[in-house]
């Protein structure tokens, strides 16, 4: 599991000040052996079968190390059968009947979004979900990272552990693995009393349609012009100095990926930038620029300075525009400028949706996303009836759950209303 930070949430009474909290050290049943062998999984399969109710489940993954986001270590637990670390490198080809067993069942994942990409590679995928992370956003708790619902609602210290190392490292040190035992140690008492939680404020339908579009959800697409996002990128000033990055920035990706590297380590964001501004004409140039003459770059060499030849190739029509194109609403704070109406209606919607985060006790984000908001107030053309009906077809378009909606429109229809009255009112 990659660490969670504890995201601010609508305001919620903390626990009571001076509760005991014992720190989980250990797992109740020890740390188990790590699964790596086709015989190893059919008996993980087995002892899964023969336990009882909901799985938990996380993954370890090495962000930051390793290009892809696969899974590097699988932990499940379940009732009845005790914990289960399964190794997936080794074992790839030999899964279905771990398959066969666990995707039938509801699983209770930490932030499932980050995992269930990478289990999916592997063939594993639940039948139902419950995301204990989107469950404490959904009740209101003012920090929802892993640690910190355990603490309030268990009473139980997860200390930090190793959730940002290498987990494609091997031999894993045992350290590492209680860590990472521990993690599903708790998770089905966790889901019970969250579950509990969710009920007794009336959001257990919400929550449920929130988990299965996160089951539903798939890997994120890829955003447009990645390569802009290179650190200091806007010091380059010239179009051709951005073809030289981007051009950069493209042969680390092909190299990163296909030897399995974080990007980051193949070539910092530094060394493209100096690279694209200083533009060397000669394997002696580059070589002369930091980074580029050290003992793991200069192999490559030729590679960066192909990808520069390419740029400084390009005619004119084809280099990169000084600004990224807007695919739709331009930057909020460029708004007034532009259409001072949409600005107003934008002001109105969010003051409307915070006011409704308070009185749910929801976060504004998790009511409707901010994306969404801005297409609605950027786009919106008032009909004469039924702006409700338009409103809630634009949310439903954008991907918005029926919970979502019936409380977000009817707040969001009064606000365009009131901004439109109130630019009327100011044109007279």
């Amino acid at each position: 599991m990659s660490e969670v930070t504890d995201d601010a949430s609508s305001p919620v009474p903390a626990e009571e000040p001076g509760r005991q909290v014992v720190p989980l050290l250990a797992p109740r049943d020890g740390v188990p052996d790590v699964v790596t062998t086709a015989e190893g999984v059919a008996k993980a399969a087995a002892a899964l079968s023969e336990g009882t109710g909901p799985l938990a489940v996380d993954a370890e993954r090495a962000s930051g190390f390793r290009y892809s986001a696969r899974a590097y270590l699988v932990q499940l637990r379940r009732e009845g059968a005790g914990t289960v670390l399964l190794d997936p490198i080794p074992t790839a080809a030999d899964l279905a009947p771990l398959a066969d067993v666990i995707n039938p069942l509801e699983w209770i994942l930490h932030s499932a979004d980050q995992d269930l990409p990478g289990l999916a590679e592997i063939g594993l995928a639940p039948a139902t979900l419950f995301d204990t992370e989107l469950a404490g956003r959904l009740a209101g708790f003012e920090r929802v990272g892993l640690a910190a619902i355990v603490e309030r609602t268990l009473g139980l210290e997860l200390r930090k552990g190793h959730g940002a190392a290498d987990w494609s490292k091997r031999p894993l040190p045992d350290t590492w693995l209680n860590y990472a035992a521990l993690d599903v140690e708790v998770l089905v008492e966790l889901r019970n009393v969250m579950a509990a939680e969710l009920d007794e404020q009336g959001k257990s339908e919400w929550a449920a349609q929130e988990f299965e579009h996160i089951r539903l959800a798939g890997p994120p697409k890829p955003k447009a012009d990645r390569w802009r996002r290179t650190s200091h990128i806007t010091s380059l000033k010239t179009q051709r100095q951005l073809a030289a990055a981007r051009s950069l920035w493209q042969a680390r990706e092909d190299l990163a990926r296909k030897r399995d590297v974080s990007p980051s380590r193949v070539l910092p964001d530094s060394a493209i930038i100096d690279a694209a501004t200083k533009d060397p004409h000669s394997i002696e140039a580059l070589r002369a620029l930091p980074v580029f003459g050290g003992p793991r770059q200069r192999r490559h060499s030729r590679i960066w300075l192909q990808a520069l030849e390419d740029a400084g190739a390009l005619p004119d029509s084809e280099l990169p525009p000084k600004t990224p194109p807007f695919t739709g609403p331009p930057p909020a704070s460029r708004w007034a400028r532009h259409d001072p109406d949409a600005a107003e209606r934008l002001t109105a919607a969010r003051a409307a949706l915070a006011a409704l985060g308070v009185e749910v006790s929801v976060p504004v984000e998790n009511l409707v996303t901010p994306e969404l908001v801005r297409r609605l107030c950027w786009d919106w053309a008032a009909p004469e009836d039924g702006a409700e009906a338009a409103i809630d077809g634009v949310l439903d378009a954008g991907g918005a759950r029926p919970w979502q909606r019936m409380l977000t429109v009817p707040r969001l229809a009064t606000a365009l209303r009131a901004a439109a009255e109130q630019k009327g009112s100011g044109d007279d």
